[in-house]
């Protein structure tokens, strides 16, 4: 008699999403550290303090916002956030990082992005974090690169209409 598997999972989890935008690499990085900038491309708000040892917010404080301690901060090169908790993170004795990596691709006009997750514990109350944070990220890449790429233009006036001219007769 064969007794049941018990399915347990451990160790960690990641993910790595790579992107390469038609942009010199310090606009990308602008994209990555400016709290207005990034509410654009995300949609949300964000609280940023641009150094090592600062803080990284996307969202609302203890709402479902993303809060992170910014562990390497190597302008126009590396970022690496480690996450702090929050309410959609169940809690772990692992540190949970998104390493963000920038590179000059194909001359100084276009940057290479590529974003490693990694340290998500395998348990599968994580499931859901896990998939949140893989799925956010690739849709974030995506929406900074057609951010950088086709900004919006300023709105220009429509023509004016010309008025008719006055008709013989019945111009009063």
């Amino acid at each position: 008699m064969s007794l049941p598997r018990r399915s347990s999972r451990s160790g960690t989890r990641g993910y790595a999403h790579l992107v390469e935008i038609d942009v010199p690499v310090g606009r990308v990085w602008r994209a990555l550290t400016d709290p207005g900038l990034i509410r654009i491309w995300s949609g949300q708000e964000a609280e940023i303090d641009a150094r090592k040892g600062g803080l990284y917010r996307i969202g609302k404080r203890h709402t479902g916002g993303r809060e992170a301690h910014i562990d390497i901060f190597e302008v126009n090169r590396r970022l690496r956030l480690i996450y702090l908790g929050g309410p959609e993170m169940p809690s772990s004795d692992s540190a949970v990082v998104d390493d963000f990596l920038l590179d000059v691709r194909k001359g100084e006009g276009t940057a290479s992005l590529r974003v490693l997750g990694s340290g998500v514990p395998g348990s599968r109350e994580w499931d859901k974090p896990y998939a949140r944070m893989r799925m956010t990220w690739e849709r974030h890449l995506s929406r900074i690169k057609v951010a950088l790429e086709s900004p919006p233009q300023p709105n220009k006036k429509p023509p004016s209409v010309p008025k008719d001219p006055p008709l013989p007769g019945l111009d009063y």
